[in-house]
């Protein structure tokens, strides 16, 4: 009795080995070192054509929280900074910009001096939308930006005849290039999923229901940490940006959306050069 009880104790042990193999039903990238995972999520990444990126984004000029659906043709979503939430449409290199009345309220009386835009530049008042403290205004006329002020009743049925609608942002406005940088999928990519330092493997975990295999840039994770999946192709699913930088979930890879310009009547014309959007 004692050898067959001495196999029967071995066998359950070698089971229960098998059991705790981490990367066990996985795509196998956890057996991979880590600066060969961080090549996998890219070059999935590199050759997906569309993903949901959902989350924050710390930059000099405040914070910016971002629900977009991303393709190479445009994207559709929506994006929410410290004083307001705007939705964003592109389709091709026509670029739109719905907001409700208190967002075009706001831009119509002049932003607070100093205030940056996510290029950096000092952001002028709707009235420059330049980042000078003078230029020409809708009159032609030079102007400053003297800081917030209340919107007048002009202000307020203009914002109102705005609200909900469609604004085609021209491709020569100051605010074209940062609005467009939101709905570029290849750009945003880039940018935030971006590891510094020396790279190395961190704990196993999940986003959502997918097991991920963590890879931590610099010892503290102070240059980011990226999780990859561990189930299909590696993609990676979320990245969280060192020094508080914020912290996006990537979703619905290579799952097609609609994307079509808006009717002619919910399109109106702004007018004058559009105001920067800072967090």
């Amino acid at each position: 009795m004692l050898p067959v009880a001495l196999c029967v104790g071995l066998a359950t042990a070698l089971t229960a080995c098998a059991k705790e193999d981490p990367d066990a039903g996985t795509n196998g990238v956890g057996r991979l070192e880590a600066a060969e995972i961080e090549r996998k999520a890219r070059a999935a990444a590199g050759g997906a054509v569309s993903v949901r990126l959902v989350g924050n984004l710390v930059s000099k000029s405040g914070t910016y929280r971002l629900d977009m659906r991303l393709k190479a043709q445009g994207a559709t979503g929506s994006v929410t900074t410290r004083k307001s939430t705007f939705e964003l449409l592109r389709v091709g290199d026509a670029l739109y910009l719905k907001a409700g009345a208190s967002f075009w309220r706001h831009a119509e009386s002049s932003t607070e001096p100093g205030e940056t835009g996510e290029s950096g530049e000092t952001s002028g008042s709707a009235e420059t939308g330049s980042g000078e403290t003078g230029g020409s205004g809708a009159s032609g006329e030079p102007t400053r930006s003297t800081g917030p002020t209340e919107p007048t009743e002009a202000d307020i049925q203009a914002a109102d005849k705005l609200d909900g609608k469609y604004v085609k942002v021209p491709q020569d406005d100051p605010s074209y290039k940062q609005l467009r940088g939101f709905t570029e999928m290849n750009v945003l990519l880039k940018g935030v999923l971006e590891l510094h330092g020396d790279v190395r493997k961190g704990d196993r975990d999940k986003v959502g229901k997918v097991r991920t295999i963590k890879v931590v840039g610099g010892q503290q994770g102070e240059g980011g940490t990226l999780d990859v999946s561990l189930e299909g192709t590696p993609f990676p699913l979320q990245f969280a940006r060192g020094g508080g930088g914020g912290v996006v979930v990537l979703s619905a890879w290579n799952q097609d959306f609609p994307l079509a310009e808006p009717a002619k009547e919910d399109i109106l014309d702004y007018g004058r050069q559009l105001p920067r959007t800072s967090g």
